[in-house]
């Protein structure tokens, strides 16, 4: 090729060159520029070019598919162990309503009473006050007279004069008064087999509810098991170990004290059947036996009065009462 050809192939590219970057900045485009900088507004205007085929020539879009490229998310391992924990700890409403019935059917104490916000609910509370007004005044009462004259029991005092002082000192409720000891020497039988006591210890209702029903239950169980029974009487303000003082008095074989026992915020007229083998001023508690919670809700009276006859004819033929009776029949 001769350098005149050489000269014109090359005039001839430059001059198809120059054409295509003159078509390609006639593409332009205007862009706002705004000064943040100053408070008044200073926007301009100026011109760019626009290069479609420059811009789409640098980018690049991979033909991998969306779903393939993506990271796959790891799924949580514990998940389904910790959904299963969760339902473990939420027990469905209606068996824990089930469950909490069944343990309210089962015991009198307050389960499961809620509470409205820090406060008990107003029936919870009420109940409760009621409660604890019964227990103040089975304390604070006294034993209708009545009840002792119609079951023919005569009353003797400790050495309590008031209710204040009987609170206050047990000991004073553990003896006789001079004036006690006197009449029951006068009116009660010696060494009798089985002397009945009855006093009103902490519950005044105790005895108004359930003396009639036991005392009559075990005086017809004593009877029929062929036993002597003493005189009965009644203590005022007696605690348990008024026994002792009254075995020294009249020396029975077994000696069983009905007493009211303390009041609880369940019930108030709860009563208990000490009995004791040739009680006296020796006596420690482990020579007692008891039975106790005797009321509608707890020990039927009548029930109770019966079975105090059967106790009673084993703590003669052992000759022993509380823990040596439990070791002689062993």
């Amino acid at each position: 090729m001769d350098s005149q050809m050489i000269e014109k192939v090359t005039k001839l590219v430059l001059s198809k060159m120059q054409e295509q970057q003159t078509a390609a900045t006639t593409e332009t485009e205007e862009v706002k520029i705004w000064n943040h900088t100053t408070s008044k507004p200073d926007i301009r205007q100026i011109e760019t070019v626009s290069s479609h085929k420059e811009v789409e020539g640098k980018a690049k879009f991979s033909s991998f598919p969306t779903d393939q490229r993506k990271p796959a998310k790891k799924k949580p391992v514990t998940s389904h162990i910790q959904t299963k924990q969760v339902k473990e700890k939420k027990p469905d409403t209606e068996e824990v309503s089930r469950d909490l019935k069944e343990l309210q059917s089962k015991t009198p104490a307050r389960i499961g009473v809620g509470r409205a916000g820090v406060r008990p609910k107003t029936n919870t509370w009420l109940n409760f006050r009621y409660d604890h007004a019964a227990a103040v005044d089975a304390v604070y009462g006294e034993v209708d007279n009545s009840l002792l004259k119609a079951l023919d029991l005569f009353k003797v005092n400790t050495k309590v004069t008031d209710k204040e002082t009987y609170i206050r000192r047990p000991d004073y409720g553990r003896r006789l008064s001079d004036e006690a000891k006197k009449e029951i020497k006068e009116k009660c039988q010696h060494a009798p087999q089985v002397q009945v006591i009855v006093s009103d210890g902490l519950s005044s209702k105790a005895i108004d509810e359930n003396l009639e029903d036991v005392y009559l239950s075990l005086m017809q169980s004593l009877k029929s098991l062929g036993l002597e029974v003493g005189t009965p009487f009644f203590i005022e303000k007696g605690r348990v170990a008024v026994m002792d003082d009254v075995g020294e008095q009249l020396q029975p074989e077994v000696a069983v004290l009905l007493v009211g026992e303390r009041p609880g915020l369940v019930s108030a007229e709860s009563l208990s059947a000490y009995l004791c083998y040739k009680p006296n001023l020796e006596t420690i508690e482990s020579e007692r036996m008891v039975i106790s919670n005797i009321h509608s809700g707890g020990i039927p009276p009548i029930e109770a009065g019966a079975y105090l006859g059967t106790v009673i004819e084993k703590i003669l033929k052992y000759e022993a009462s509380g823990v040596a009776l439990v070791n002689k029949e062993a």
